[in-house]
Formats: C-alpha cells, structure tokens, sequence
C-alpha cells in the first residue's frame, strides 16, 4: 500500500517547472487597472494576456454600475441556491434578455462557466447516451465529458469525415443502448483562434440524428453582426441546441450563461447539481451583468474597434511571415519553433527588453518543439500597440532562429 500523497512527488508537466516558472511565467502578478498597458515587475508592458476583448473591465460606465450595485445590494444578497431562497426579479430579467438577445426560447444564468459547463454536460448526458466532441474542446467540456459514465468518441479538430466516423459508431451503440448522441465543440476555440464548423456540423443533422451543444466563451460578443456569438456569424444559430456562453470575457464579469428551448432549460434548472446545491450569485454581480449586456448589445462600436485592433494585428503579423495559424477570430495565435528552454528565455526577453506581456503555451499543449504565443486584441489596445509588438515579435524572431536563447545559459 502506498501514502496517497506519494504522487505528489511529481507536479505534473506545469508543476514540475515551478520553481523557475511561478510568479513569472505562471502565476504571474500583473499591476494596475485592466488595460491595454500595466505594470509587471515594476515596468509598464503592453498587455495581451487579458481576455477583456471589449475594454469593459475597466470602462467607467461599468465602474459607476458595480459601485452602485455593490452600495445599494452588499455582496451577500441574495442568501442560498436559486432554487430555495437565492431567486430575485433581476437573474430572471438577466436571463430573459440573454435568451432574446442569442435567439433562444430561454437561459439560466450559471455562476461559473468552467463550473457551468462541466454540469451542463454531466446533466444532459445519461449513462445510455453517446458523447462526440472536437479534440480541441476547452478542459472544461472535457472535465464534464468525463463524469459522463457512458461511451464518449473524440474526433480531429474540425475534420468533419472524423466527425461522421465517430457518429457512425456512436449510431451504432445507440441501438442497442436506447440512448440519444450529443455532439460538443465551440464556437471560437480560444487556443488558435479556429471557428468551429457549426455550419458543416448542423448539415449533418440531416443524415445523423444527434444533438449539438457549442460552448461559445470567445464567440459571445466578438463574432456575428450583433456579437451574439459564432452561431450568428455562421447564419446556423437555429442550429444550435444548447448554446453556452461565460461573462469571463467580452462581458469582464463573473458566471456564464446556457440558452436552448424552453424544455431543456427547466430541465437543466431542475436538475444541475452545480446550480441546485450552489448560492445563488450576488445581486451586484448580476445587476453589474445587466449593465454590461446593455453595453454589449447597444454599442457596436466596442466590437467593431475590437476589430480595427485584431485585424491589424493579425495583417501586421501575417505580412512579416509569422504563421498565424489561419486563425478567422479575435485570437492570435503566433506559432513559432524551438525548445521549452528557448521559449522561457525568449518570453523573458519580450517582457524585459520590449515591454510585451503575452501567454505562452508549450508542450503538452501543444507539440514537442513548437512555441505558441498567443495574443489576445481588446477594444482597449491602440495601433501604436500592434506596431510596437510587431517590431518586438520580429527581434526575438530574430534570435530565437540565430540560436541565441538556446546558447544563453540561465
């Protein structure tokens, strides 16, 4: 018999490079207001590690409604889970207007969207039913597919012939098991930027019969001609069975959201363990929600500087060679060639010596030898911002090709 924590002698693949990389490559401490520009170990950087595609984190109509939210409710109202006491008139006008404004018959807002997810799926999933999902799906997806106590079948990123594969199968056990096929990918996979192929997915319904859930976290507010999310970008939104959205992003909030028939949320509302054992969220959480779903659905141009920014960026990039990964969202990917220890010593560069602040993401996210950088435009950046970090990303380009981070010694 072994001490259960014996397996904490190995921090797994992150953990294991903590004591060089915590407090500066994870686990960083970034200074000041949300905004394009903050501080990082006492210099100013341009920041672009924060998901605040609409600049509302900071914006000062959104300041004013948090204030006044928080004096007027405190942060303990309403006590207990919706279901028992934790119900007010502002989560049901919140989850009304988020149904009408992503065209869905109805919404229960969630109080957390990695939390919300997961439960979403381990609530629509029986042990007789069949999960299919994208391979790049969000952990999140993964972690609620994995409390799925029946089959699951994973297939390539967008490769709708592994799609039909996995559905053919999963056809098959369905058969004999009575069960129903629930097919899961996102809308923005916020990794390399890649729409999901809802349009191409949804065709399929007419040859397999099967239900689709689309986490949308990126899309919600950055894609479709009202930011309603990929859905609407794509025309497929009617296609959509169970659309999930977080606030974590284009509305710089906490919790999330699920949309779908009216029968499916009273379902969901009934029966999500997450949502049914949890304290409801606090009122100026959700009035300040209120507030931001107005600024989203009612100021176009916070999405289309957003886009300015992205654009720009991704052109910038795209014109001095950089592989962008064929990204068509706000997110941008820049892939790059080289070791674990050349990517440290190169993002330790960019932050020192050029004053750019973006995520890193090595193996085993990604390949052995491979560095992803990856950028994240807001409606808070400028152009001056793009045109700095360009001519940074081609010094350190630069170096990393000429061997220099693989010959500095740490």
């Amino acid at each position: 018999m072994s001490d259960l924590f014996k397996k904490m002698d190995d921090f797994g693949p992150l953990g294991n490079y903590a004591e060089v990389a915590e407090g500066y490559f994870v686990f960083p401490e970034l200074e000041g207001e949300i905004a394009n520009r903050m501080r990082f170990k006492g210099q100013e950087c341009i920041v672009w590690s924060v998901n605040d595609y609409l600049g509302l984190a900071n914006h000062p109509s959104i300041r004013k409604a948090d204030t006044e939210a928080t004096r007027d409710w405190g942060l303990a109202y309403p006590m207990g889970s919706r279901l028992m006491t934790g119900q007010t008139s502002l989560h049901t006008r919140l989850e009304n207007e988020l149904a009408d404004f992503v065209r869905k018959e109805s919404a229960f807002v969630l109080n957390f969207g990695y939390q919300g997810f997961m439960s979403v799926l381990d609530t629509l999933l029986g042990r007789h039913d069949v999960a299919v999902y994208d391979s790049n799906c969000h952990a999140c997806l993964v972690d609620g597919l994995r409390l799925h106590m029946g089959k699951r079948f994973v297939y390539e990123h967008n490769d709708m012939d592994s799609l039909v594969a996995c559905l053919e199968k999963a056809e098959k056990l369905v058969e004999r098991t009575g069960g129903g096929i629930l097919v899961v990918t996102e809308g923005v996979f916020g990794m390399r930027g890649h729409q999901g192929k809802l349009r191409e997915i949804i065709a399929l319904k007419e040859r397999h019969a099967f239900r689709l859930v689309v986490d949308d976290a990126h899309g919600f507010g950055t894609m479709g001609a009202t930011g309603a999310g990929t859905g609407e970008e794509q025309g497929v939104q009617d296609g959509i069975d169970v659309y999930l959205a977080t606030f974590a992003k284009s509305m710089a909030g906490i919790g999330a959201f699920v949309a779908a028939d009216a029968k499916v949320i009273k379902f969901l509302k009934y029966n999500m363990r997450s949502q049914v054992f949890a304290k409801s969220l606090p009122m100026p959480i959700v009035q300040g929600s209120l507030k931001r779903l107005e600024m989203l659905r009612t100021m176009p141009e916070l999405k289309n500087t957003l886009w300015t920014i992205a654009r720009a960026l991704q052109k910038g990039l795209s014109d001095e060679g950089f592989d962008i990964s064929n990204t068509n969202t706000a997110v941008t990917p820049v892939m790059l060639q080289g070791s674990v220890d050349e990517a440290m010593k190169m993002v330790f560069d960019l932050r020192e010596n050029y004053h750019i602040f973006c995520s890193i993401v090595i193996y085993p996210v990604i390949p052995k030898g491979m560095i992803l950088l990856r950028l994240i435009p807001t409606a808070s950046h400028t152009l001056q911002d793009v045109q700095e970090t360009i001519q940074a990303f081609k010094a350190v380009r630069q170096k990393l090709a000429s061997g220099a981070y693989a010959e500095q010694t740490t």
